[in-house]
């Protein structure tokens, strides 16, 4: 692995890990429901996007199907929240 690509994989990570306490902070504090989905929302994203990293990093196509399944499963579970937030409800 070449020197540039390894140090914009690490300065990445580190903007990654630093977007995620941020968030991680905006989830705990959040005055409203809606500011906690969406950190929840936010949070799945960007751990799809370390691994996305990680699989290029280590050159493995596991870790592009753990994104995949942290995409899918991170969709339904703000569809269904925010289903819940409008009408108290999930399955109808």
């Amino acid at each position: 692995m070449s020197p540039l690509l390894f140090a914009a994989i690490i300065f990445t990570m580190t903007c990654y890990a630093l977007a995620m306490g941020l968030t991680l902070l905006r989830l705990l504090r959040g005055p409203s429901a809606q500011d906690r989905v969406l950190a929840m929302d936010l949070i799945c994203t960007i751990a799809m996007l370390m691994l996305l990293v990680l699989a290029i990093r280590y050159r493995s196509a596991m870790y592009f199907e753990a994104a995949l399944l942290i995409a899918i499963f991170g969709f339904v579970s703000s569809a269904a929240m925010a289903k819940f937030l409008l009408r108290g409800e999930v399955i109808e």
